[in-house]
């Protein structure tokens, strides 16, 4: 990555686009385990920060599944180089011992990767898909789908955040 190009994405690029993200964020979270059922709904706090000049967006966060709380972090960014987004997520919750490393086309203007978890069990490894599109400088909407290991994809987790005041 070449200083240029990266000044260059800052301004106007796929940085600029992860910068209009930073900030102090609430709202809603949301999981299915099921399609057709959901399993919890709760307030869900979050920040994300810029981190080493730019290059990464740090999201770390705060909700409850029923009496138990969660804790999460992710940190985002976009390769200039291999023009690919990139992610990593861990989670009180949902992902045990795994940080898990996501990865999607940069083609696409939303941030969309995809990582993949074990059944916990030695089974055939499932897919996950995250999504962050930002509709608004004061709306923030992240998805979350799991893939069963036949390619079909489900909605398991959805958060809209609105700016904090």
């Amino acid at each position: 990555m070449g200083k240029q190009a990266f000044e260059a994405s800052l301004a106007e690029g796929r940085h600029r686009q992860l910068a209009r993200m930073a900030g102090e964020w609430e709202g809603r979270f949301r999981l299915w385990f099921t399609p057709d059922e959901l399993a919890c709904e709760a307030a869900q706090r979050g920040t994300l920060r810029s981190v080493l000049g730019g290059r990464f967006l740090l999201h770390e966060y705060e909700s409850r599944f029923n009496d138990e709380p969660i804790e999460g972090i992710a940190l985002y960014g976009f390769h200039l180089d291999d023009n690919e987004w990139q992610a990593a997520w861990a989670e009180s919750f949902g992902t045990g011992t795994q940080l898990m490393s996501c990865v999607g086309p940069g083609d696409d203007p939303r941030l969309d990767v995809l990582g993949s978890y074990g059944d916990g069990q030695g089974g055939p490894r499932w897919g996950w898909r995250t999504r962050l599109e930002q509709p608004d400088d004061d709306t923030l909407v992240i998805t979350m789908s799991n893939i069963t290991p036949q390619g079909e994809e489900m909605l398991a987790v959805e958060t809209r955040y609105t700016r904090s005041k």
